[in-house]
């Protein structure tokens, strides 16, 4: 089978609040602590200067969205939010849903992604962004509270953005 990222469509979005609520309701994750009704994901969506989904044979299997990290002069940061249903976490469609953000990120006139609040307790997350070439700027402890209360380490990551190397593919082999 093969996974196929697009612009989602308005006939996803039953399937991308299933997605993005589950790691909202697991609280490990996403900073939001409310789930998204169809009418606020509808808006929130579509306020991203992007929104992409994974498909394979019409199944969403992920998504994500790039949007400025600031404005004005920072305006050329883009920050981005991903997500993959949780019964097919490990299967490579995060890495995937990462290096098109990269190539999306690029082609809006994005010149660096920076992610603000890793969880660095999600070990798959920072081993990826380590292996496409993220560098990590620190850890603030104790940035982000957890569903259950408890206060973990979040760290602050940034790749320049380099149309070249997402054409080419080489952020998939770099820091393996």
């Amino acid at each position: 089978m093969v996974i196929m990222i697009r612009k989602y469509t308005e006939a996803d979005l039953p399937h991308m609040i299933t997605i993005w609520n589950e790691i909202v309701d697991e609280g490990m994750a996403f900073p939001e602590e409310k789930p998204l009704t169809i009418e606020e994901a509808r808006s929130f969506f579509a306020k991203q200067s992007y929104t992409g989904v994974a498909e394979e044979n019409g199944d969403i299997l992920g998504l994500y969205i790039v949007h400025p990290n600031n404005v004005g002069r920072c305006g050329h940061i883009a920050n981005a939010s991903y997500g993959v249903k949780s019964d097919q976490r490990g299967k490579r469609i995060g890495e995937k849903l990462v290096i098109d953000s990269l190539k999306i990120a690029g082609s809006l006139g994005f010149r660096i992604m920076q992610f603000n609040a890793v969880v660095t307790a999600n070990k798959g997350a920072i081993h990826l962004y380590k292996k496409l070439g993220f560098t990590s700027l620190g850890v603030i402890p104790g940035g982000f509270k957890q569903k259950d209360g408890c206060y973990v380490d979040i760290a602050l990551m940034y790749i320049e953005i380099d149309t070249d190397r997402v054409q080419s593919h080489s952020y998939k082999t770099e820091r393996l």
